[in-house]
Formats: structure tokens, sequence, C-alpha cells
């Protein structure tokens, strides 16, 4: 196989196992713990993935590249000194599907020394930014007078900047000895988007932004107020800072200007304040979460929300107290959920697909079902993988995941501080619980799994949890 090739990637488990230690050692946590940080090292590493002009935003059904407000970054950090190295990057994009996502993996872990199954790739999730699904683009682009999801080009100098950046930072591994945690709660920043009528059913949606007046007189809803970090040291100098708090992340989008919207520049924003630590912002749980009820669609409340996410970072960070690492891990679980096929069947999909008469959005989209459905009678599985530090927990969980995985898991350990980020193998697309999927509403109705998804997600972050405590 051609890595330099990201079409090479096809949906293919001989091709996912023969990369990733799950052909050896299937949900075993994959590095021993340390009683001592002596041998850590830690590389923080960051390069550019602006898509360029006339590239297709969002999957191709918003408006395309017109201009550029700011840039999109992937950034992240590897850890040295266990059995290989753990790779873990955040990306500003809106999604990560399938082979697209594999392929960020692996050549991430190329470049590292390691192994697929140690690299955690995540998406921020912003909206005027590439979704990208080789899987996709290779339906999608058989068909006629259809935008790109993703041009592969572009796609593969990512992946290009992406080694080069990894292998470009492990030349200056500084050892890594402490680390800190913090949180802080934001304000008026997140608000639950689904709105349950008398009848238990979705009525309405706020998403992440909304001019109606009732949207924004309804309470919060059920949302995790706290936004948690996790930092790194070498001694007493902070060199890699993680945040992670649960809402969309878009404050406006579909004007065809590429932004890192109101997250991103909070995480900008601090990090030229504190041009010597690397910064990096994930989106924790947060596929029924949006800005709606403090948002409406602005450039003024861009800017608010912006504000709001920065006073929350820099409170969290005053919360930091550094303590010798004394142990840390890495483990796995993977899962394989099944496609709700009373819903979702791949001839009819193709048909609409096929369908010129149709709007791009509905044929462009459909495109991401079909990938996931070859891909999971391909029998090729979702990696959910965790962090394991002195009492931190940091967990890697797939796609548009519901708030209620992220309370789940603090209550699985709360012994522990556990933070979530979310939004990584994006193939799902969304993951509700199974209680949401008579509740109705949009994300049931683009969430390609079966209600049983609940059940095995729940599962393998409880795992990933309690090797945790038995390490």
């Amino acid at each position: 196989m051609n890595l330099r090739d990201p079409q090479a990637f096809s949906l293919n488990r001989r091709l996912f196992l023969g990369t990733s230690a799950a052909a050896i050692a299937a949900g075993a946590p994959l590095a021993a713990n340390h009683s001592s940080a002596g041998n850590l090292g830690i590389a923080p590493f960051r390069f550019d993935i602006t898509p360029p002009m006339g590239h297709s935003l969002c999957g191709g059904w918003i408006k395309p590249v017109e201009g550029f407000d700011d840039q999109l970054e992937a950034i992240g950090y590897v850890i040295t000194g266990l059995e290989k190295p753990i790779v873990v990057c955040a990306v500003d994009w809106t999604g990560l599907l399938n082979s697209a996502h594999i392929a960020w993996r692996t050549a991430l872990a190329n470049a590292a020394g390691t192994t697929i199954d140690r690299v955690a790739v995540q998406c921020v999730h912003q909206h005027n930014a590439p979704f990208a699904c080789l899987d996709a683009e290779k339906i999608v682009q058989a068909q006629e007078g259809l935008p790109h999801i993703v041009e592969p080009g572009y796609f593969q100098q990512c992946l290009t900047r992406g080694a080069e950046a990894v292998r470009t930072a492990l030349k200056s591994t500084l050892p890594l000895t402490h680390v800190a945690t913090g949180e802080a709660r934001v304000d008026r920043v997140a608000g639950n988007r689904r709105i349950i009528g008398t009848n238990g059913k979705v009525i309405s949606q706020r998403g992440s932004s909304s001019r109606n007046p009732h949207h924004h007189r309804l309470p919060e809803g059920l949302i995790d107020p706290m936004l948690k970090t996790v930092s790194f040291y070498s001694n007493e100098k902070k060199l890699v800072a993680a945040h992670y708090y649960a809402c969309h992340p878009m404050s406006y989008y579909g004007d065809g200007r590429v932004s890192a919207d109101f997250c991103g520049l909070a995480r900008k924003q601090r990090q030229e304040e504190e041009p010597g630590c690397t910064h990096l912002y994930f989106n924790g749980c947060g596929g029924n979460i949006g800005a709606g009820k403090y948002n409406n669609g602005s450039k003024e409340a861009r800017v608010e929300l912006t504000s709001r996410m920065f006073d929350a970072i820099s409170e969290s960070e005053s919360q930091l107290d550094r303590t010798e690492i004394k142990n840390i891990s890495w483990v796995t679980e993977d899962i394989l959920p099944t496609v709700d096929t009373d819903r979702f069947n791949e001839d009819l999909l193709m048909k609409q697909i096929s369908d010129s008469k149709q709007r791009v959005v509905s044929r462009n989209r459909p495109s991401y079902t079909v990938a996931f459905i070859r891909r999971i009678a391909a029998e090729i599985p979702i990696t959910l993988s965790g962090l394991h530090v002195n009492d931190a927990s940091i967990l890697h969980l797939p796609s548009e995941s519901f708030i209620e995985y992220q309370f789940r898991a603090q209550s699985d350990a709360p012994d522990r501080f556990v933070a979530c980020a979310a939004y990584g193998d994006g193939g799902p697309w969304y993951l509700p619980t199974k209680e949401a999927y008579p509740q109705g509403g949009y994300a049931v109705s683009v969430a390609w799994c079966r209600p049983e998804v609940d059940d095995l997600l729940s599962r393998g972050v409880g795992t990933l949890l309690a090797k945790a405590k038995n390490a």
C-alpha cells in the first residue's frame, strides 16, 4: 500500500488490524504503569491545515472557501518513554470519518514510531472547515455535478505536514515530569439543543445560534458547565495545556469564511498570552449541546463567546497544582456497533445520491451514511482510548457523542479527574443515548447506529476507566 496516497486507505479490515494492536491485544492495556517519570518525554507539535480557496466546507453543502478570517490548525503532543510513543492531536476540522481517520492516525503513528492504537485524533467540529471522509469522497466523485467532500491532494498535504511536524518535534523532546489539573465554570455559552415537549418528543432544536426569543428564555437544560484543563510540565516549565469543554463550537458559519470560531479563537488568544506553552482545545461530548441559548449568530456574539471561553480557560489554569507523575498508562477498547438498517438502506441511499434533481446536501450527506454502512460490513471497529496520569483520566471518544456519556464517565470514576474529548472517528455521525431515539429530533435522524450503541459505548467507557483503577 502506498501511504502517500490517501485513497489507499480503503475500508479493509485486514488493513486496520494489521496496523493496530487490536490484532495483538484487543482491549488490553498497552503500556505498563511507571513508578517514576524519569524516562518520560513530551514533544508538542502543531501544523497548518487551512483549506485552499474554493475547497468544500462541511461536506460540500455550505458555501465553499471564499476567504479566511483565521487559520485552522492541528495541534498535539507526543509522549515518549512508554512501551511505544503516544500521540494525541486536536484538529480544527468538522470531522474525520472512517478511513480518513485511520489515515491520519497512521501517518502520525508512522512519524512517531508507534502504532495507530496509540494515536488519538479528535476534531473540534467547527463548520467553516473540512468534513473529511475519503470513502464518501469516492462515492460522490463517481456521480455527476457534486462537489468534493475533501480534495485528496489537500488531504495528503495535511498528512505530510503532520508527519513532518511530529518528526521535527521529537528532535526537541523534553523530560515529562509533572501533571496538573484544573477546572472552571463557563459563563453563558452552552445550552442543550433538544427541546422536549410535554409529549416526550423533540419539538424544537435550539442550534448553535438562534434568533428565536423562546429559545433564549428556556433554561440551559442538561449541560456540563465545567471546562477542564490537563497540563504537562517539564519540572517547573508548563509545556502543554489541554482544555476540554462540551459544546458545538460554532457562532455562525456558511459564509465561506474559514475560521476556528469562538473556541479556537479563545485558544489562540491564550496561546498568544503564553507562547511558551502549547495550548490545545478539545470538544467534549457535545453532540446535543450548542450555544443557541446565548448566541444570535451575529459577529458581536462571536466576540462575546470567545471572551467567555477565554475567561474560563484562564480561570481553569489558575487552579493548576503540579504533582510529580507517579504512574501513567494508555488503554484502548474497540467497539463494533450495528447500523440501523431499518432506517438506512444502502441501495435506496445510492439512488438518492445518484438523483441529480436532489439538492447537494441531500446527495452528499447520504454518502457518509453509505460509507459507514460499508465500514461496519467490513467489521472495522471504532477504537476508544484513554490516557491515565496519576488520578487524571483523559478519554478519547468517537463522533458526536451526547453529553450523557460524559456524565456517565465521571460517575464511573468519581475519585478521578475525568476529561472527555469526543469527535474522534466520526463514522457513526451522532451517538445519542438509547432514551433519545424515541424522542426523535435532528440528531436521531442522522444517527446511523442502532440504539444498542449506547450499551456498547457506555461499557467501553467503563472498561477504559476500570483499567485505570486496576492498574
